[in-house]
């Protein structure tokens, strides 16, 4: 589980995460993660109410306009990614939030965002590790196609 060392860690990553998506509060928002029930109470605190995580979910998939992911195993980020995705809508914005210390970890989740459909639009350090940002645009025709 990602545990964040302090709430300034937690304050630091969440502002990240939310100024790289636009999440606004009138998005739906969709956590994912060992470290997602953390993203999720700071949202909550922070009066974001449409947001939810994989196991909490009611709304319809294909309906979160945003995917926040936080976890420190690169396996477990890229089987997360993959549930994840089915819960994203085709105009998807997400934010991965991944260990610092291991570069392997960045380019496999790279890939997989890549695989997707998504392109990835930047990158920021945090005291926690890496939080990058990306986004897919017209998913549905790439979808239709294959």
């Amino acid at each position: 589980m990602v545990q964040l060392h302090s709430a300034s860690d937690q304050a630091q990553i969440l502002d990240t995460m939310i100024g790289l998506t636009g999440l606004s509060h009138l998005q739906r928002a969709i956590i994912a993660g060992s470290g997602g029930m953390e993203l999720y109470l700071g949202l909550r605190r922070r009066g974001f109410m449409r947001v939810a995580t994989i196991s909490t979910s009611w709304v319809p998939r294909k309906q979160h306009a945003i995917g926040l992911l936080a976890d420190r195993n690169p396996t477990s980020l890229e089987k997360a990614l993959t549930e994840l995705s089915p819960f994203l809508c085709t105009n998807a914005t997400v934010a991965v939030l991944i260990d610092s210390y291991e570069s392997s970890s960045s380019l496999k989740v790279r890939t997989k965002l890549q695989q997707m459909g998504f392109r990835i639009e930047a990158g920021v350090r945090c005291h926690q590790g890496l939080v990058l940002s990306a986004c897919r645009q017209g998913f549905n025709q790439i979808e239709n196609a294959a």
